[in-house]
């Protein structure tokens, strides 16, 4: 069965891979610095693409089919130490949390990003437009939400792990190939990967004249 289109699929590895990158360069200093802003530019579009997928995309990509109220979500977790636990297409109750979640501390980090300094040699393309004391305050928000980002991606990678090992459910394979085996409830509907494309330019051109305009 077709769980999830090309766009989300996309949006997810590329993510993956410019988050490592971003870790490598800024930690690691694998390559210049430059790049380093540069994949956080790229970063911010796909950001900006998901939010919007998330409102003009699939139906499994929608915030409204897997952000749930409270209630909902301590529903589903307490059904997963009885016998009949619940079962989701795309995201589960307390997966879609913790996709939101991640979405606004990816978020946090870039913005703080922006005007965050080493007070050495690299300093974020916004930093000359704001206070000393908010420049400090930034860097620090950077160096935290860092370490907060690290605990949510090994959370993240701990609960793909334990549906594997512990429920048999494999979540890695579908976000390749789009597909799972499970029965067919119901017909998913699916938006045109043209529609993704034109959201995905808009906000790559949106990011790109913002870089422009303030000289990153």
């Amino acid at each position: 069965m077709r769980i999830w289109d090309l766009p989300t699929r996309l949006f997810h590895w590329a993510l993956v891979v410019l988050i490592a990158m971003q870790y490598a360069t800024g930690e690691y200093h694998l390559l210049d610095m430059r790049w380093h802003f540069w994949f956080g530019y790229a970063t911010l579009a796909l950001i900006a693409f998901r939010v919007l997928w998330g409102f003009f995309g699939s139906q499994t990509s929608r915030f409204a089919s897997f952000v749930r109220a409270p209630r909902a979500v301590l529903a589903y977790v307490k059904s997963q130490f009885s016998t009949n636990p619940q079962k989701a297409i795309g995201h589960n109750a307390l997966g879609g949390w913790s996709v939101l979640i991640m979405l606004v501390g990816i978020t946090v980090q870039i913005v703080t990003g922006l005007f965050a300094s080493d007070d050495i040699d690299t300093d974020g393309p916004l930093v000359d437009s704001v206070s000393r004391r908010t420049v400090k305050l930034m860097t620090r928000l950077h160096d935290w939400n860092q370490n907060l980002l690290l605990v949510l991606i090994a959370l993240h990678i701990l609960a793909v792990v334990m549906h594997l090992l512990l429920k048999h459910d494999d979540l890695i394979v579908p976000m390749i190939t789009g597909r799972k085996r499970m029965p067919v409830v119901e017909t998913l509907r699916f938006a045109s990967a043209w529609v993704a494309l034109g959201l995905f330019l808009a906000c790559a051109i949106a990011v790109a004249g913002a870089v422009w305009r303030f000289g990153g």
